[in-house]
């Protein structure tokens, strides 16, 4: 007989997520996805100057805030007809690559490697063999027998105080940890690096933007970091840079490969059929065709027909969303009318959820970095391919292994180091600019009386989408479609479950009471609640505090 597991919160994620699951037979026969929390930013807008949308936005979350930033001033870049200096479509490029690996690394450390690494194991390393592990494995800067054995410190005085802290409410010494003590003590160090790392890198926010989160140089018409066009400003974000990308290339890659290497079964386990992905990083003002991740579309996983990704394609549907009506729109004629009455969560019959049901082609698709990579890959992209074909090959694993968690946790990687490399040669496009007099970051237009105009970009989470249209002068209507919309959302008016439904379908459960296996493909899409959904009176622009019990 069928029994359902409910998870709720799912917690190291953004924002408030509720899993529920029916087991059978060892593996999950059915899922259901629910946002727990209604966004009402969108209503907040209408009547706004568009100028300041970007500004709004942003607040969706308090992580990735500039993606939501530099995907609004695009829309009205669109809408106003504004071509924007080269200069400052170099600096945005770099804000948001900087956004790529410092999320990355958040997410692989903080919120998603402990559902691989036991650290209650790591108390019974051998110090010594880790040190040798480690050295066979990485470049890790910090290393040796003396550093293991004060990290191991570290954590006994953790579990001995009775306060785990970062490491609490864990299924530790569960069956599904196959990591040899050694190799979950060099995890565990790495976390503690990893954590120091990311407060630098959000430091490349500050330089171009300002500060971190929400950056603040991001305008219509460009950028307007003028100071940081100074030798030292530049410098330090080199540096800067430099000093990430050794982590990812030296750590952050060999210990995906060191790990995956246990978990080659979850090469099979967690995928999905149709990947979309918008594409971002544009070399000059003709997209798509210059976009440094291209835009496309994968269905039914044939890699072999990656076709050119359309916004017209795009309606959300809210049949079994915490919404009036069940219209299925596309954004610019997109509505958010919140149901009136309290929401009741009905996951086999009903409503269940205050995310909405984003379909290309009324397909279900997951984006985000497998769908970017898959795409690239499918595209023979000439810094992509040969890496994911080496990865495959160091792994001894099919290219079919792509479509899994392991191989959404792998593209992660993959892009992080793509996109370090990149920004290299952004940087010196820039410096060489200016050292050839081309200082211009910022470009003068009209706010038309009416128009309308979409931003599409490809952020660490997936792909993002916003679409303003102006009358007179002001916000008529703003819309926009998240990553985390996209795959997290509820069944469709079909009944097509969203990619985090469709990937749970299969997965084996070891112990229905601790069930770290949802945990580690929910987390494997690295979920962003807060930006699909939020709490805010729309008649007192309250925000509501919520405890989840």
């Amino acid at each position: 007989m069928a029994k359902r597991i409910t998870i709720d919160p799912i917690t190291r994620i953004e924002g408030h997520l509720k899993i529920e699951v029916e087991v059978e037979g060892g593996k999950v026969t059915n899922a259901w996805s629910s946002g727990q929390m209604f966004r009402g930013i969108e209503m907040m807008l209408i009547g706004r100057d568009p100028r300041d949308a970007h500004h709004f936005v942003q607040r969706s979350c308090g992580v990735c805030t500039y993606v939501h930033a530099v995907a609004s001033v695009r829309a009205v870049d669109d809408a106003v007809g504004v071509k924007i200096p080269q200069n400052a479509r170099l600096i945005r490029n770099l804000l948001h690559g900087a956004q790529y690996q410092h999320d990355h690394l958040v997410h692989f450390y903080h919120l998603h490697a402990l559902d691989w690494v036991d650290i209650i194991s790591a108390l019974k390393a051998d110090p010594q063999k880790t040190a040798t592990l480690a050295d066979n494995v990485s470049n890790a800067q910090l290393g040796g027998v003396k550093h293991y054995r004060g990290v191991q410190q570290r954590l006994k005085t953790f579990v001995e105080s009775g306060q785990l802290g970062p490491f609490n409410n864990a299924y530790w010494g569960h069956s599904a940890y196959k990591l040899p003590p050694e190799a979950n003590l060099m995890a565990a160090a790495h976390y503690i690096e990893a954590l120091k790392l990311q407060a630098r890198t959000a430091r490349l926010h500050a330089i171009f933007g300002g500060k971190n989160p929400h950056p603040q140089s991001l305008v219509v018409g460009g950028v307007t970091c003028v100071e940081a066009l100074s030798p030292d400003r530049l410098a330090e974000f080199m540096f800067i840079t430099e000093e990430t990308q050794n982590f990812i290339t030296n750590v952050y890659l060999p210990d995906l490969m060191a790990i995956a290497g246990f978990y080659k079964d979850w090469g099979a386990i967690g995928g999905c059929t149709n990947f979309l992905g918008w594409g971002d990083f544009p070399a000059n003002e003709k997209e798509p065709e210059s976009l440094y991740f291209p835009r496309g579309i994968i269905k039914n996983r044939n890699l072999g027909d990656v076709q050119m990704a359309k916004q017209e394609a795009v309606t959300e549907h809210i049949h079994r969303s915490w919404y009036e009506g069940n219209a299925s729109l596309h954004p610019f004629a997109g509505e958010t009318k919140p149901l009136q009455e309290n929401p009741v969560y009905k996951p086999d019959d009903g409503k269940y959820s205050w995310i909405k049901a984003p379909r290309y082609e009324n397909l279900s698709c997951e984006v985000g970095p497998l769908a970017r990579v898959l795409i690239a890959y499918g595209k023979s992209h000439k810094e992509v391919k040969p890496l994911v074909d080496k990865v495959l090959t160091d792994l001894s694993i099919p290219a079919a292994a792509l479509f899994s968690t392991l191989g959404r946790t792998a593209a992660r990687a993959i892009e992080t180091v793509v996109i370090g490399e990149a920004m290299k040669g952004w940087l010196n496009e820039l410096i060489g600019n200016i050292k050839n007099g081309d200082t211009k970051i910022y470009e003068p237009y009209e706010m038309p009386a009416a128009g309308q105009g979409i931003g599409l970009n490809d952020v660490p989470r997936g792909a993002l989408g916003h679409w303003v249209k102006i009358k007179d002068k002001k916000i008529e209507n703003y819309q926009y479609v998240v990553p985390s919309t996209w795959n997290l959302g509820p069944r469709d008016a079909s009944g097509q479950k969203s990619p985090v439904e469709e990937a749970l379908i299969g997965t084996p459960i070891a112990d229905p009471k601790q069930p770290l296996e949802v945990l580690r493909t929910v987390h494997s899409f690295d979920p962003c609640i807060a930006c699909a959904v939020h709490v805010i009176d729309p008649k007192s622009n309250e925000v509501y505090k919520v405890r989840v019990v």
